[in-house]
């Protein structure tokens, strides 16, 4: 079936005017950074726990909840899930609970608690789930600390260091390791009693400790052990440093690194060392926490952080590519934006790359410590076009991501080299995820296609050929690519297609032919693409069993990069764009980002529009007569 191009050129005119519709005053987008209930629920456990009674915001998070609720009871991360997800249900059933507007015996929360105890009681929740519950008085901290405070005293030549975790992990880990030595518990007159939801309650430990782990861990204390200084010294030295960390990395707005979990727990982390409830640090991070939220629904979601510089760099070069002239106000309100927010200031990525200067993008609309490799070149693609009058932004941005390039060959998110296959021993769950930043497929693949399509770059420069070497290293049997910060194989393969061709790599090439083959055999009857979140964890492509917009916009567009002519399958997925882009269930919905496998999906309200506005203006600017 042949596509109309009047029907391109419409679908193409209804995302602008949505686009231009949704700018705010500032020329950002903040379209919901959303992740499930877990946000919610940690709020209202941290709100009634600090006794600060925001009765209409804690009141509207229930809600929200309970609009989430499946009907057997539970909670879910992604719709085709299974029955539900434990940690997700327990975090809502407490959060219920402790907000005083429902009880034990309501239908809805009974019906939570069969589930939770059917699929193993507060055992087998998630580990951050279970800190929190310990900083709650809801179950008992361990005997051992999952990680000496001390390592964070270990020099960087240790084979494993306070900076062989990510960023992420590290902005984790720091208050945990606090509230951990400490074991810390803060519980209130109205705390809720939990205590039926323990299957195993005489248990002595009831956190995993594997035998790799206990030999690491030795391993880690003999490295304390020799450092200089008396164990009590260096203790009381460790606490400092780690208070001292989160301290120094607090951004304007109150938060710690504008991430929830890291400042939910730096909350907990400044209590356990004797900060009152009222300090002025204690109320500004949670001021930055709220100032987060977003409205879904009618409801309120607590936003882990938000994507506002992510949705706008994006934006700005989708509406470009479009075809809308860098002089529209939309573009000129959007790229002031971004040039505004380049950073200037050294954060942790330094420690690893300490001859270059700061000149990243981070993603949130407060980050100024935090840039990341796909931030940044999605903010130089939508100011590419006014380069020449802003040279100096441009010239400190392509040093800052060439800089960042790891030692093989493939590019990260946030720091070079941090990918110690030591840490898939630590005794934290997802540890992969949380504490590692290694090279990937998306990030890789996208910045050879910022590098080849946007800058001078020679295709013969060392960068670039490494990078090409690392992708035809790292292709799947199947002729897919892994995408570390979407949903999953198809986004993957989307970066690594388009990056390859955009530094000339032939799209005769096996590893490209391989790879178009396998997106024509996943493609949908209706025409679309579709991928589970299951994806993630299983380490193989899952199809979702349908389509969504998001999906095919990605498959579409790597398949129209290497073809001269429109092909059957890129007509099909074109007319299915275009038919579906109106569509509003829980496709639409569906989460197209990930933080950490089985735990942590993000839903980017953006991508409807940012991603088929993109596969669209290719599709016409490529195959137009």
């Amino acid at each position: 079936m042949s596509v109309s191009m009047t029907a391109v050129k419409a679908g193409i005119d209804w995302i602008k005017e949505m686009l231009r519709k949704d700018q705010s005053p500032d020329g950002s987008w903040d379209y919901p950074f959303e992740t499930g209930i877990s946000t919610d629920a940690f709020m209202i456990i941290l709100l009634r726990t600090l006794e600060i009674n925001d009765e209409e915001l804690i009141e509207g998070l229930t809600k929200r909840i309970l609009s989430r609720q499946e009907k057997n009871g539970a909670w879910k991360l992604f719709h085709d899930e299974g029955a539900g997800n434990l940690t997700a249900t327990v975090e809502a059933y407490y959060a219920l609970l402790y907000s005083g507007y429902y009880q034990k015996d309501d239908t809805r929360l009974w019906a939570a608690k069969k589930f939770i105890l059917a699929n193993g009681g507060l055992e087998e929740v998630g580990m951050y789930t279970k800190i929190m519950l310990a900083l709650t008085g809801q179950y008992k901290w361990p005997a051992f600390s999952p990680l000496p405070i001390e390592v964070v005293l270990l020099p960087l030549h240790f084979p494993i260091n306070f900076y062989s975790f990510s960023v992420f992990g590290r902005a984790n880990l720091t208050p945990i390791m606090i509230v951990a030595d400490k074991k810390f518990t803060m519980k209130t007159s109205s705390s809720p009693d939990l205590s039926h939801l323990h299957l195993h309650r005489n248990d002595d430990d009831q956190w995993s400790r594997s035998r790799e782990y206990r030999s690491l861990f030795s391993f880690i204390e003999d490295g304390v052990t020799n450092l200089l200084g008396l164990p009590d010294q260096l203790h009381k030295l460790a606490i400092e440093r780690a208070k001292k960390y989160m301290l120094d990395r607090i951004e304007p707005d109150g938060t710690f690194y504008s991430y929830y979990s890291s400042t939910f727990l730096m909350i907990f982390a400044l209590l356990s060392l004797g900060y009152d409830k009222t300090d002025p640090i204690i109320t500004k991070a949670i001021d930055g926490i709220k100032s987060m939220k977003c409205e879904i629904d009618g409801y309120p979601h607590m936003q882990y952080t938000t994507a506002n510089l992510w949705n706008t760099a994006l934006i700005g070069f989708g509406l470009q590519t479009a075809g809308i002239a860098p002089e529209d106000p939309m573009v000129v309100q959007a790229n002031r934006y971004l040039l505004e927010r380049q950073h200037h200031k050294f954060g942790d990525w330094v420690i690893h790359n300490p001859k270059t200067m700061p000149g990243g993008w981070g993603f949130s609309a407060v980050n100024t410590i935090v840039p990341d490799v796909d931030d940044t070149t999605a903010a130089l693609r939508s100011i590419s076009m006014i380069a020449p009058s802003e040279l100096q932004t441009w010239e400190r941005a392509i040093a800052w991501t060439l800089s960042m390039q790891n030692d093989d060959g493939g590019w990260p998110a946030f720091e070079r080299n941090v990918n110690s296959k030591l840490l898939q021993f630590m005794p934290i769950e997802k540890a992969e995820f949380l504490l590692a930043d290694p090279s990937c497929a998306d990030l890789t693949g996208r910045t050879l296609e910022f590098f080849g399509q946007y800058t001078n770059l020679s295709t013969e420069h060392t960068a670039t050929r490494r990078g090409i070497r690392w992708l035809l290293k790292n292709q799947e049997k199947d002729g897919s690519w892994y995408g570390r910060w979407g949903i999953c194989y198809l986004y993957g393969t989307w970066a690594a297609i388009t990056g390859l061709l955009a530094v000339d790599v032939a799209a005769d090439h096996s590893a490209i032919q391989k790879a178009v083959d396998w997106l024509r055999r996943i493609q949908n009857k209706d025409g679309g693409w579709g991928e589970s979140c299951h994806s993630d964890s299983k380490k193989s492509y899952v199809p979702l069993k349908a389509s969504t917009l998001t999906h095919t916009a990605w498959s579409l567009d790597a398949l129209i990069a290497v073809s001269d002519k429109p092909t059957p399958e890129i007509e099909k997925g074109i007319n299915y764009l275009i038919g579906a882009l109106k569509n509003d269930d829980w496709t639409t919905d569906y989460p197209k980002g990930q933080g950490m496998a089985g735990g942590f999906y993000i839903h980017y309200h953006s991508y409807r529009y940012i991603f088929p506005l993109l596969a669209l203006a290719h599709y016409r600017e490529k195959f137009e007569l």
